[in-house]
C-alpha cells in the first residue's frame, strides 16, 4: 500500500530530482507523463507499488475521468483506465490514493504536445534520405564521466574486452553530427539507449554485457551510461538542427530478466510460460504457413529469443497497452522521426497492426520499418503493406530489404566467373510486384549482426563500389552502416563483436582518428570520398530519390538500369567482366531518345551518348543531359 510517508518520499525526490538515498518504496507509474490533444482520449496507466491494490483512488481533474481502476493477480500493480477529454488543460492531475497506513496524494503531469508535427519531428525517413547506422557503445565517447556507475548491474567498462562496454555514449554523436552531414546522411539511426541495467550474461563461455542495447530493463530511462533522457533530448535537438533525422530502435518481442515487470510480474500471462525453457525455432515459414502445425507456430512466436529475454505476450491486453503507450510517448517526447522494430515476425501479428495503426493515427507523417530476416521475397512482403491476397494482411510500410541485400552480396561475392551475376540483383527487383510500395524498403549491404561488407567481397574495391552504386541508386532507402565508408572490415568470426569494432578517433586516447581525411589511408579516403560524391549527388536527385526504374535483362555480363522523372534521368551501367566490354547504345533508345550528352556523376566528365567502353569491373553513373 502507499503511504503519507512515501507519497511525500515521492514528492521530494521528484523535486530534487531522486538526490534523496533508496530505501524506501516509491510508486512508480507508467507512461511517466502523458499530453492533452492526443487524437485517442484513453490512457491506461500502470501503479506500481508494494499492495497498491488494495488502496482506494481517485481522481479529480477538470477534463479528466477515471473510468475504470483494473486489478491484476499481482496486488503490487493497478491499472487506471482514464479518459482526457478535449476541454482538458496542461497540468498536474492529482491521484489520491486511501488505505490502510493513510491518505496521500500524487501529482501525474499533462503536458501541451510539441509543435510542428511532421515539421519538425515525427517527419518520417523517406526514399529522399540516407540512414547511416551506429551502435552508440561503439562510435564515440564524448563523456568519460558516464562510461559506467556502481549501482549498476554491470559495473564493467574495458575497451580492451570486445564483450564488454565500451563507453561511447549520446554526447559522442552530438560531437560528430558535422561527420554525418560531410558524408551526405540524413538521418541517424542508433542501436537502443534505453535502459539496459543487466547484469553479464554467460554466452558460450565469455561473459558479456547488453552494450548493444536489446535488453530493455525500463523502455522510460534512457541508459545513464548514455548520459540519460536529457542527453537523447539534446543529441535529437542538435541533429534536427542540423538537418539530420533520428531513427529510434524498438523492440516490442522481449525485455532483459532484470525488467521490473519481469522481476515483480503482474500477472502469470504478461510473458509467454512454458514449463520447460523454450526458444524461438528462428523460423517465420509457419507463421505465414497455412498448413503450419499449431506447435511450430507456437514454438517461433512464443518461444524465447535467449534464456535471458523474457518474451512478451502481446496477446494480453495490459501488455499491448503497455508497449503502444510507450511508442506513443517516446515520440512525442523525444520528437524522433522514425521507428525501426526489431525482432518484427517475432511478436503477435495482430498486435504489430495495432501499434503500428497507432503510431499512425497520432503521427501521419511517422514511418516504421521491421526487422524481417525472411528466406524468401513474398515471406518478407507478406509481413508489409502488400499486393498479396492473404487473409490477414500487415499495414507496416516497409521492411529491412534483406532479399535485396543477399541479392546484391550473391553478385559481388567471389570471383566474377559467371556472364550474368547481377540477374541475383534483377530478379528481386522483378518480384517488387508483391510490394504496395518498394521505395519505403530499407536497403542495406551490411549492418550489426552481419558480416562487414567489404570482407565478404573479398575487400574488392571494384566491387566495393559496385555495391555502393547499386545502395545509393536503387528504389529504397539506403542504410549506411558506420564504418563501411572508410573500409572497416572483418567477419562475424567467432562472434558479432568482431564486427562491431570501435570507430578510430571517436576516443580521446586513440591515436588514428578516421573521422579526418588525415586519418584515413589513401585507399579509405578513396572509399569516403566515393560515398561522399554519390551520396551528395543523390541527396539533390529527385531521379534516385523518388523517380521510376527501367531495368534491362543482363547480358554478357553488364547490367542497366535507368532512375527518371519529368526532371532527370540517371543512367547506372556494371561490367562484372574481367576484361573490358563494349556497351552498344541503341539498345536503351527508349530510354535515351532526345539526350545527347553524358555527366559521369563521379568524375564530373562530360562526354557524347554513344556507345560505352567499359573497364573491367566498372560501375557507371551517368546523368543525361540534351
Amino acid at each position: 500500500m502507499i503511504t503519507k510517508n512515501n507519497l511525500m518520499l515521492f514528492f521530494l525526490m521528484h523535486i530534487f530530482s531522486f538526490a534523496f538515498a533508496s530505501g524506501y518504496e516509491i510508486p512508480e507509474i507508467y507512461p511517466t507523463n502523458w499530453w492533452i490533444g492526443m487524437k485517442n482520449p484513453k490512457l491506461q496507466l500502470m501503479l506500481h507499488a508494494g499492495d497498491i491494490a488494495d488502496d482506494n483512488i481517485t481522481i479529480n481533474y477538470p477534463g479528466v475521468k477515471l473510468v475504470k481502476v483494473n486489478k491484476v493477480e499481482n496486488k503490487n500493480y493497478v491499472f487506471l483506465d482514464l479518459i482526457i477529454n478535449a476541454e482538458a488543460k496542461p497540468g498536474k492531475i492529482k491521484i489520491h490514493f486511501e488505505g490502510e497506513g493513510g491518505d496521500g496524494d500524487i501529482l501525474y503531469e499533462l503536458k501541451p504536445r510539441r509543435k510542428g508535427n511532421g515539421s519538425q519531428y515525427a517527419k518520417g525517413i523517406t526514399s529522399a534520405d540516407l540512414i547511416y547506422l551506429m551502435i552508440p557503445d561503439r562510435f564515440s565517447n564524448g563523456d568519460v564521466s558516464n562510461d559506467k556507475f556502481a549501482d549498476m548491474h554491470d559495473t564493467s567498462c574495458n575497451r580492451n574486452d570486445p564483450f564488454l562496454r565500451h563507453g561511447g555514449d549520446l554526447q559522442g554523436i552530438i560531437n560528430h553530427l558535422d561527420y554525418f552531414n560531410e558524408i551526405g546522411a540524413t538521418a541517424l539511426w542508433l542501436t537502443p539507449v534505453v535502459e539496459n541495467d543487466q547484469s553479464l550474461t554467460n554466452e558460450n563461455g565469455t561473459m558479456r554485457s547488453a552494450y548493444h542495447g536489446y535488453a530493455f530493463t525500463n523502455q522510460y530511462k534512457i541508459d545513464k551510461r548514455f548520459g540519460g533522457n536529457d542527453a537523447y533530448k539534446k543529441m535529437i535537438d542538435t541533429a534536427h538542427a542540423k538537418g539530420l533525422k533520428v531513427i529510434q530502435d524498438a523492440v516490442y518481442n522481449h525485455v532483459g530478466d532484470k525488467h521490473f515487470l519481469f522481476v515483480d510480474q503482474p500477472s502469470k500471462d504478461f510473458f509467454n510460460q512454458w514449463s520447460l525453457f523454450t526458444g524461438t525455432s528462428y523460423r517465420d515459414e509457419p507463421l505465414i504457413d497455412s498448413y503450419a502445425s499449431k506447435s511450430d507456430r507456437d514454438i517461433a512466436e512464443k518461444g524465447w529469443f535467449t534464456s535471458f529475454l523474457p518474451d512478451l505476450n502481446q496477446r494480453n491486453p495490459y501488455v499491448a497497452n503497455y508497449l503502444i503507450q510507450y511508442a506513443i510517448w517516446a515520440v512525442e517526447e523525444f520528437g524522433i522521426d522514425g521507428w525501426r522494430v526489431d525482432t518484427y515476425f517475432y511478436s503477435d501479428k495482430d498486435f504489430l497492426n495495432k501499434i503500428n495503426q497507432a503510431l499512425y493515427n497520432e503521427f501521419p507523417s511517422i514511418t516504421i520499418f521491421g526487422e524481417t530476416t525472411m528466406h524468401s521475397v513474398t515471406e518478407q512482403a507478406y509481413y508489409m503493406q502488400n499486393n498479396i491476397n492473404t487473409k490477414w494482411k500487415s499495414n507496416l510500410q516497409g521492411v529491412i530489404d534483406f532479399q535485396w541485400e543477399n541479392s546484391v552480396l550473391d553478385a559481388l561475392k567471389g570471383k566474377f566467373d559467371s556472364a550474368n551475376r547481377m540477374e541475383h540483383v534483377y530478379d528481386v527487383l522483378v518480384q517488387d510486384i508483391l510490394y504496395k510500395d518498394p521505395m519505403r524498403n530499407e536497403l542495406l549491404l551490411d549492418n550489426h549482426d552481419q558480416d562487414r561488407f567489404f570482407s565478404v567481397i573479398g575487400e574488392d574495391f571494384d566491387k566495393y563500389k559496385m555495391g555502393i552504386v547499386l545502395l545509393l541508386t536503387q528504389r529504397g532507402i539506403p542504410q549506411l552502416y558506420y564504418g563501411t565508408e572508410i573500409l572497416m572490415k572483418n567477419f562475424k568470426d567467432p562472434t558479432d563483436a568482431e564486427v562491431r569494432k570501435d570507430f578510430p578517433g571517436g576516443w580521446k586516447e586513440d591515436s588514428i582518428n578516421k573521422f579526418i581525411s588525415s586519418g584515413r589511408t589513401e585507399k579509405e579516403n578513396a572509399a569516403f570520398d566515393y560515398v561522399k560524391r554519390l551520396s551528395l549527388f543523390r541527396k539533390n536527385s529527385s531521379a534516385l530519390q523518388s523517380g521510376k526504374t527501367t531495368q534491362f535483362l543482363p547480358l554478357k555480363g553488364v547490367y542497366v538500369y535507368f532512375r527518371y522523372d519529368a526532371k532527370q534521368t540517371v543512367m547506372v551501367i556494371f561490367n562484372t567482366n574481367d576484361n573490358e566490354t563494349t556497351l552498344m547504345a541503341n539498345r536503351f533508345s527508349e530510354i535515351t531518345n532526345g539526350f545527347s550528352k553524358t555527366k559521369n556523376i563521379i568524375t564530373g566528365n562530360i562526354s557524347s551518348l554513344g556507345d560505352f567502353k567499359l573497364a573491367p569491373k566498372e560501375s557507371v553513373v551517368l546523368e543525361l543531359m540534351k
